[in-house]
């Protein structure tokens, strides 16, 4: 990872091609949203530029979902359509990593969408992505859990079977190879 959080010119331009393409290819993920308006939201922050550079690095495949017309800013959601490959076997959090007194993952959820400077979805935000298609049909996220929930042990996932979204829990300190998480970053 480049501490200063900013890529070189080769990856700033490959990175914004390959968002271009996709914003293009999935132009119902974000009705009325001009790519121009978006990529002159990008060239202006080159931190949120690494950041989505961190989700695509990472299998997240990251696009537009939204505008938040309040602050101005484009809302991009992991949309691959299995949950990210390069963040799998993560437990929730660091307390849950902690916690486990052998096997331990190399790192959490919440520790690496940190250092790549976006949020965990929200259950909500992961209903609202559902809704422009079939996503984690063989895989799960782990997303953002209410604190009540955490403060009982327990963290929170979402996935899709048999036509349906279904939000499950387990122990924040658990880790499957077949989930991930999904992230979301405003600009």
């Amino acid at each position: 990872m480049n501490n200063k959080k900013e890529l070189s010119p080769k990856q700033r331009q490959e990175l914004v091609g390959a968002l271009k393409a996709r914003f293009e290819k999935n132009m119902r993920c974000h009705k009325g949203v001009e790519w121009t308006k978006v990529q002159a939201k990008l060239d202006a922050s080159p931190e949120k530029l690494w950041s989505l550079h961190e989700m695509e690095k990472t299998g997240g495949e990251p696009d537009v979902v939204g505008y938040d017309k309040k602050t101005g800013e484009f809302i991009f959601f992991d949309c691959s359509t299995e949950t990210p490959n390069g963040r799998t076997s993560v437990c929730y959090d660091r307390e849950g990593l902690e916690s486990r007194k052998e096997h331990r993952p190399k790192n959490t959820a919440m520790d690496l969408a940190e250092a790549m400077g976006i949020e965990l979805l929200t259950e909500e935000e992961y209903q609202e992505l559902q809704k422009l298609g079939d996503f984690d049909t063989k895989t799960s996220s782990w997303v953002k859990t209410p604190s009540d929930i955490r403060k009982l042990g327990g963290a929170l996932y979402c996935d899709r079977r048999y036509g349906r979204v279904f939000v499950g829990h387990n122990g924040a300190q658990s880790y499957y190879s077949a989930r991930a998480f999904r992230g979301s970053l405003r600009v």
